[in-house]
C-alpha cells in the first residue's frame, strides 16, 4: 500500500449512436493473447503487496479488455470498469484465471459521480496505480450540417470530460507509486483514434473529441512527466471491434487493426522508462494510403 497525500487535480453508424467505448468489441477467449512469459514493469521481483495495478475502463470488451487481459497476463492486477456490471463480471472471472487478483467497478462515464467513485475504487482496492487505461468512449457518425447536438455533447462528456476528470482524480495515486517505482514511472494510456490526426467526413464531433483526448494527453506531460507520470494517446484507424461494424461494407474485418496490436502497444508502453514519453502514437492500417482510419 502507497500512502499519498491529497493535492488539487490539474487545472459510427450513420445516425445511430454507438454506445460501447473503444471496447466495442468481445474478445473470444479462443482468440485471447497467449499469456507471454516477460516480466512486468515494476523495477523489482513482485509481490502481492508490490505486484503492478492497472485501472482499465471501457473493460468489459474489445479493445478495453485486450488490453486488461495483456496487462494481466504480465501479473498486473487490475480494477475493471464499464457500463455493463453483468459483461464486466463474466470478463473479470476470465481475467482472474490468470493468476491476479481482479476487482469491478460499474460506471457510467458521462456521470461526474460515477468516474470520481472509480477512481477511488481502485485506490481502496489496490494502493497504487501504475497504469491508468483509458479505453471508454462513444461515437456516433454524421455530418456537420444538422448534427444533432446531443449526440455531441454525449461525445465530449465521455471521451474528454471523463477522461479529464479521472486523470485529475488519479493524479496523487500515480504520483505516489512513481516514486516507488524510479526505473519506468507510471503511465496513462488513452485510447484515442487517427481521426484526431486525419479527420473523415461524417466524424466531426468524434475526431474533435479525441484530438481532444490528445492534447489533454500532451498537456499532462508538460505537467507531471517530471514527476515520473506520463500520458500516450494511441490513435489507431479501424479496430476489428464492434465499433466498427458499421465499416464492413467498405473495410473488411480481416483488414482492420487488432485489438490485440493495441494491447500490445499498450503494455510496450508500460515497460519503457520514465525518462521516454510518447505523447502520441498513431496506428494506421497498411496499404498505399498513409493517413487513413
Amino acid at each position: 500500500m502507497i500512502t499519498i497525500t491529497r493535492s488539487p487535480p490539474v487545472g459510427a453508424v450513420p445516425d445511430a449512436e454507438l454506445t460501447t467505448a473503444a471496447s466495442a468489441c468481445h474478445v473470444d477467449r479462443a482468440q485471447e493473447p497467449a499469456v507471454s512469459k516477460r516480466g512486468t514493469t515494476v523495477d523489482t521481483a513482485p509481490t502481492p503487496e508490490t505486484r503492478p495495478a492497472a485501472l482499465v475502463t471501457g473493460a468489459s470488451r474489445g479493445i478495453g479488455y485486450a488490453i486488461a487481459h495483456r496487462l494481466a497476463s504480465e501479473g498486473y492486477d487490475l480494477t475493471l470498469s464499464s457500463r455493463d456490471a453483468a459483461t464486466l463480471d463474466e470478463a473479470a472471472k476470465r481475467l482472474t484465471e490468470l493468476g491476479v487478483r481482479v476487482e469491478t467497478a460499474p460506471g457510467d462515464m458521462a456521470a461526474e459521480e460515477d468516474v470520481r467513485r472509480v477512481a477511488a475504487a481502485h485506490a481502496e482496492y489496490f494502493g497504487r496505480l501504475d497504469a491508468l487505461v483509458i479505453s471508454a468512449g462513444v461515437g456516433s457518425a454524421a455530418p456537420v450540417a444538422g448534427y444533432p447536438l446531443k449526440r455531441f455533447d454525449k461525445q465530449f462528456a465521455v471521451n474528454i470530460r471523463s477522461p479529464f476528470l479521472l486523470i485529475g482524480e488519479s493524479l496523487d495515486l500515480l504520483r505516489a507509486t512513481a516514486a516507488q517505482q524510479p526505473v519506468t514511472g507510471t503511465k496513462i494510456i488513452a485510447v484515442s483514434s487517427v481521426t484526431a490526426l486525419a479527420p473523415e467526413p461524417g466524424l466531426a464531433a468524434y475526431a474533435a473529441s479525441k484530438a481532444a483526448l490528445v492534447a489533454l494527453c500532451a498537456s499532462v506531460n508538460t505537467e507531471e512527466s517530471a514527476h515520473g507520470v506520463s500520458a500516450t494517446a494511441i490513435c489507431p484507424g479501424y479496430v476489428d471491434t464492434d465499433m466498427s461494424a458499421w465499416t464492413h461494407d467498405r473495410v473488411a474485418p480481416e483488414e482492420m487493426i487488432s485489438a490485440a496490436d493495441i494491447a500490445e502497444l499498450s503494455f510496450a508502453v508500460t515497460r519503457l522508462s520514465r525518462h521516454a514519453v510518447v505523447p502520441e502514437l498513431p496506428v494506421v492500417r497498411a496499404g498505399a494510403e498513409l493517413w487513413r482510419a
